[in-house]
């Protein structure tokens, strides 16, 4: 089994002028279209090449105001205003400011186990497949996981 027999070549990409309110609605059309949540996409340039990923997470850990912690001990403080006012100010974010730069891929002969190992030990949940420099799948740990229990089940 290689990443070629699991790969899903249906797949969203961002770019990395998009901002952050345009990936959360390209995050929510794609969910929509799927019919599943879309945790992450791809981020291309303007010759479909990949130069990142971009999770919810990323988004999350952005928007997630810096003095977190210390909002229940401000009896003074309203936290919806000041969680409005720092999404307000992030809207204008771009997608390239925060994705991960550094993607891991795989090509498509990689083998299952192979793709099962790198995603445990670099905690990955998703890997772009490239071949010779265009993305042609992206194997989900999910995909993994399932094709390995089929076959365990077989």
């Amino acid at each position: 089994m290689r990443a070629r027999d699991i790969m899903d070549t249906n797949f969203h990409v961002l770019h990395p002028h998009d901002d952050i309110a345009a990936a959360i609605k390209k995050f929510k059309s794609a969910s929509r279209k799927e019919g599943k949540k879309v945790f992450g996409m791809m981020v291309v340039d303007d010759n479909d090449h990949l130069v990142g990923m971009l999770s919810m997470y990323d988004i999350l850990i952005y928007i997630q105001p810096k003095n977190m912690q210390v909002w229940g001990e401000m009896e003074d403080l309203d936290p919806d205003q000041v969680f409005d006012e720092h999404l307000n100010r992030a809207k204008g974010i771009q997608v390239g400011d925060i994705m991960t730069p550094d993607v891991v891929t795989i090509i498509p002969r990689t083998h299952i186990l192979s793709i099962s190992d790198l995603m445990i030990k670099k905690h990955i949940r998703r890997l772009p497949v490239v071949d010779q420099e265009r993305i042609v799948g992206i194997v989900y740990v999910s995909d993994v996981f399932y094709h390995m229990l089929n076959r365990f089940l077989d």
